[in-house]
């Protein structure tokens, strides 16, 4: 990045040999402004006596695509990692709650990476809200860890639209996880994805 300052020494090119005997090109010649002129003046009144450029319309017939099941097919494997991405995020969310935090761990960065698809920040949302109505909203702090940091990912990915969908059903959510800090303090959700746009 940062050298050390060296005298600079700028190569200055010898002529090649035999230079001396090329020709030399000659300065390009003075145009003529009344040959110009004349010429736009030319293609002015072309134009303007042209008919207009109206492309003649051609019916045709357009083939049939693929068989639909085909392009299934083809897309089938897309479906499918889609399919394996929830799974994931499922299991991931199902061992927090269940404490067993080495299994969730080790499929949290697929978690994180499965985040940029609209589908699982969908599912995370479903998940955790069936965790809320199933009265699993205190946590203890790794699972709070654990959870705050799905719902930054999600909030982080997601765009305009998801506004009025995920960003909103993770609302009641924020309000409903917490962890007890001490006796008679408790920390919610939300005091950790505020910062969100």
């Amino acid at each position: 990045e940062n050298p050390y300052p060296a005298v600079t020494m700028h190569k200055v090119q010898k002529p090649t040999e035999g230079c001396h005997l090329r020709l030399h090109q000659k300065p390009f010649p003075r145009l003529d402004e009344g040959t110009v002129q004349w010429i736009i003046d030319q293609a002015t009144a072309k134009l303007q006596t042209a008919p207009p450029a109206v492309k003649a319309e051609k019916k045709c017939m357009v083939p049939s695509g693929p068989p639909i099941a085909a392009i299934l097919e083809r897309n089938g494997n897309a479906l499918a990692n889609s399919a394996r991405r929830l799974e994931v995020v499922r299991n991931c969310i199902s061992y927090v709650f269940e404490n067993k935090m080495l299994e969730a761990k080790k499929l949290f960065p697929a978690v994180l990476r499965a985040m940029k698809g609209r589908a699982a920040r969908h599912c995370l949302t479903q998940e955790l809200h069936l965790h809320v109505q199933q009265n699993r909203a205190v946590l203890d702090h790794q699972q709070f860890d654990f959870v705050i940091r799905m719902m930054n990912c999600c909030l982080q990915d997601c765009t305009a639209m998801d506004e009025h969908g995920i960003a909103a059903a993770l609302l009641p959510l924020v309000t409903a996880f917490c962890r007890k800090l001490s006796p008679g303090i408790t920390q919610f959700a939300y005091s950790c994805v505020q910062e969100h746009v």
